[in-house]
C-alpha cells in the first residue's frame, strides 16, 4: 500500500522476504553512470593506482576511457563483441571496464590464476573477439601462454590472427612497454583513438543506442565440479546492485575506498569500482593484488576511509607484527564478503581497526554479486554475527530439498529472484535451466533467517556430512574453534567412513608462533559441542588451498584426506 513503511521481517512465520523498493531501480547503463558523475564532480579524485604512479579526476578518467573506447572502435570491435580481460589490478583494467561498456562489448573477465586450458576453455567458450593481457603476474606470464596456445602470433600482423586453438581470436592487446610480434600495445590503442579515433560525438551515439537490458559482462564462476560456467551480466544487474550495495555500507562522495580485492571478481568490479562510480568516491588500488603491509601503508598514506576485503585479507593485517605501527584511525567503514565471515574476526575489526562502520554483505556472481548485505545503522550484535537482511528490490526463500519454505528460523536453500538474477550462463542452456528455476536463482547456500529477517549463512547444501545419521553443518563447528586463542584459520569438511558415513575433519592454520596437539583441540571441544560434531581428524596445515578471491576449496581438502588416509568413497544413489 502507499505509504506503508517497509518491513524487513519474513511474512506468515516462513523463512520468505522481500526487499525494500522505496528507491527506484536505474534503468541506464554503465556508461552513463560514469558520465553522470563526470558532470557532478569533474575535478574530485576518482582513480588512484599507487603502484603504477596514477591519480586521476574523474575528468580525467573519462577522457582516458573515451581514448580507449576510441582505439577499441578503430580495431573493429562492435557492440556484442566479447573480449577478455587477463590481467591482476592495474588501472588499465578499469579503463578496459568502462570502454567496454561505452560500446556495448561484453567484458569477459579471466581469472588471473588461469592456466592454458583454463584460458583456452574460456576465450573459446564465449569467442572472445580481442584480449586485453598483462606481461605477467606472480609466476603467470600470461603473454607467453598466449604465444603457446597461438604460436600463430609470431607471424601474425596485429588483428589479423589465425590461431588453430583460438579460432575467434584476432586481437591480443599487452599492457607495458615492450614489443611482441602479432600483439598491439595498450598505449597504442589509446593512441589510435586520440588520432585517428571517432569524435566523442559518434562515441555518445554509439552509447546512447545500448540498452541497459544488454549483457555487458561474463565472469566465470569457480565451480568446484565440471568446467567453469559463464554467468552473464547486464547492465542493470551491475549498476543497480552497486548502488544499493553503496547506499547499505553508506559510501559518499567524500570517501577514498581502499581496494585490494580483485578486480576481476564482482567484489572488485561492481561493489567496489562502480560503487564509487554511483557515489564520486574516490578508488584506491594499493597493488597488483593483494599485500597487507601494502594495503595498511595505502590506508594510513591516503588517509582511505573504507577499506574491502575476504576475511583472510583482514586477519593477515591484523596479525601482522607491523599492524600497530600503521595510523588507520581514518577507517570508519567497508565491507567483508567473500566467504563466511568468523564473528570473532569482525569484533576484532571493529575494535582494533577502527572499522566501526563495517558491513558484511553476502551473495554470488549469478546475482550480480550482493542480495544481503547489514546496514551501517544495524546493532553491532547483528553486523557481527549475520549477514543483513535483503537487499532492496529482491526477493529470496529458504526451501527444503522438496522446494517447500521452511519455517522462520529453520535451515533451507537460498533462492533468490529479482532484477540480480544473471541472464544466464552463456552457451549453456542446461546449467541455466538448472539452476534458474522460474526465475529464482538456485544459490547451493544453507542459510535461516530470524524474526527480524537477518539472514546467516550455515554452510553449503553439498557442505553439510551426515554421521551416523546426525546432520553435521561444518560451519558451526569452525565458529567454535574460532574462539580458540590459537587458532587463526579453521576449515570443516566431511571424509567418508564405513562405520558411520562420514567423520569430521579440521583443517587448523595456527596463530604465528603458536603451537598446538589434535588432542588439545578435542579438549577444547569436549563437553562444548556435540560428540558427534569433534572432529575425529585434525590437521594443522601452514595455509588453506583457496582461489584467487578467497573462497576456500575444501573439495580439494577432502582429496587429499581421502588419499592421505586411504579412505575408500562409497558410491550412493
Amino acid at each position: 500500500m502507499a505509504g506503508e513503511a517497509f518491513d524487513p521481517r519474513p511474512r506468515g512465520g516462513v523463512s520468505y522476504v522481500v526487499g525494500d523498493a522505496s528507491v527506484p531501480l536505474a534503468h541506464v547503463t554503465v556508461s552513463a553512470l560514469l558520465e553522470d558523475t563526470v558532470r557532478r564532480c569533474p575535478d574530485a579524485q576518482a582513480v588512484v593506482c599507487r603502484e603504477q604512479g596514477v591519480r586521476w579526476t574523474w575528468r580525467a578518467l573519462a577522457g582516458q576511457v573515451d581514448a580507449l573506447a576510441a582505439g577499441l572502435h578503430a580495431l573493429g570491435l562492435q557492440r556484442g563483441d566479447r573480449i577478455g580481460i587477463w590481467s591482476p589490478n592495474r588501472y588499465e583494467w578499469v579503463l578496459t571496464q568502462f570502454a567496454t561498456a561505452r560500446l556495448g562489448l561484453i567484458l569477459v573477465n579471466i581469472n588471473p590464476a588461469y592456466r592454458l586450458a583454463e584460458l583456452e576453455y574460456a576465450l573459446n567458450k564465449v569467442g572472445c573477439k580481442a584480449i586485453v593481457a598483462a606481461e605477467a603476474f606472480k609466476t603467470s606470464r600470461y603473454l607467453e601462454m598466449l604465444q603457446t596456445l597461438a604460436p600463430e602470433l609470431a607471424t601474425a600482423q596485429p588483428g589479423a590472427l589465425q590461431a588453430a586453438k583460438l579460432p575467434a581470436l584476432r586481437w591480443v592487446i599487452r599492457m607495458g612497454e615492450g614489443a611482441t610480434p602479432g600483439m598491439i600495445n595498450f598505449g597504442e590503442v589509446i593512441a589510435r583513438g586520440q588520432g585517428e579515433g571517432v569524435s566523442a560525438d559518434t562515441l555518445d551515439a554509439i552509447a546512447a543506442a545500448l540498452s541497459p537490458d544488454d549483457a555487458i559482462n561474463i565472469q566465470f564462476t569457480s565451480g568446484t565440479t565440471g568446467a567453469p560456467k559463464g554467468a552473464t551480466l547486464t547492465h542493470i544487474n551491475v549498476v543497480n546492485n552497486a548502488r544499493f550495495v553503496a547506499m547499505a555500507m553508506n559510501l559518499q562522495g567524500t570517501d577514498r575506498l581502499c581496494i585490494p580485492v580483485p578486480l576481476y571478481h564482482c567484489f572488485g568490479m561492481v561493489m567496489s569500482v562502480l560503487a564509487c562510480t554511483a557515489t564520486g568516491a574516490c578508488m584506491v588500488f594499493p597493488g597488483e593484488a593483494f599485500d597487507p603491509l601494502a594495503t595498511l601503508s595505502t590506508v594510513a598514506e591516503e588517509r582511505c576511509t573504507a577499506l574491502h576485503g575476504v576475511p583472510t585479507m583482514f586477519i593477515a593485517q591484523l596479525d601482522h607484527p607491523e599492524f600497530h605501527s600503521f595510523d588507520v584511525s581514518s577507517l570508519r567503514g567497508g565491507i567483508m564478503a567473500g566467504s563466511p565471515c568468523p564473528i570473532e574476526v569482525m569484533k576484532r575489526v571493529v575494535a582494533e581497526m577502527h572499522l566501526r562502520e563495517i558491513t558484511i554483505a553476502y551473495g554470488m556472481t549469478e546475482t550480480s554479486p550482493v542480495s544481503f548485505q547489514s546496514a551501517v545503522t544495524d546493532p553491532l550484535d547483528k553486523r557481527v554475527t549475520t549477514v543483513g537482511r535483503i537487499q532492496p528490490h529482491l526477493q529470496v526463500k529458504l526451501v527444503d530439498g522438496a522446494g517447500e519454505v521452511v519455517p522462520v528460523g529453520e535451515k533451507g536453500e537460498l533462492c533468490t529472484k529479482g532484477y540480480s538474477v544473471m541472464l544466464g550462463y552463456w552457451d549453456d542452456e542446461a546449467k541455466t535451466a538448472e539452476s534458474v528455476v522460474d526465475g529464482w536463482m538456485r544459490t547451493g547456500d544453507l542459510a535461516t533467517f530470524d524474526a527480524d529477517g537477518y539472514c546467516n549463512i550455515v554452510g553449503r547444501v553439498k557442505d553439510m556430512l551426515i554421521r551416523g545419521g546426525e546432520n553435521v553443518y561444518p560451519r558451526e563447528i569452525e565458529e567454535f574453534l574460532f574462539r580458540h586463542p590459537k587458532v587463526q584459520a579453521v576449515n570443516v569438511f566431511g571424509v567418508p567412513d564405513p562405520k558411520y558415513g562420514e567423520e569430521v575433519c579440521a583443517w587448523i592454520v595456527l596463530k604465528p608462533g603458536q603451537q598446538a596437539t589434535e588432542e588439545e583441540i578435542r579438549a577444547f571441544c569436549q563437553g562444548q559441542i556435540a560428540h558427534y560434531k569433534i572432529p575425529r581428524y585434525i590437521r594443522f596445515v601452514p595455509e588453506m588451498p583457496m582461489t584467487v578471491t578467497g573462497k576456500v576449496q575444501k573439495f580439494i581438502m577432502r582429496e587429499r584426506m581421502i588419499e592421505e588416509l586411504k579412505l575408500t568413497v562409497t558410491a550412493t544413489a
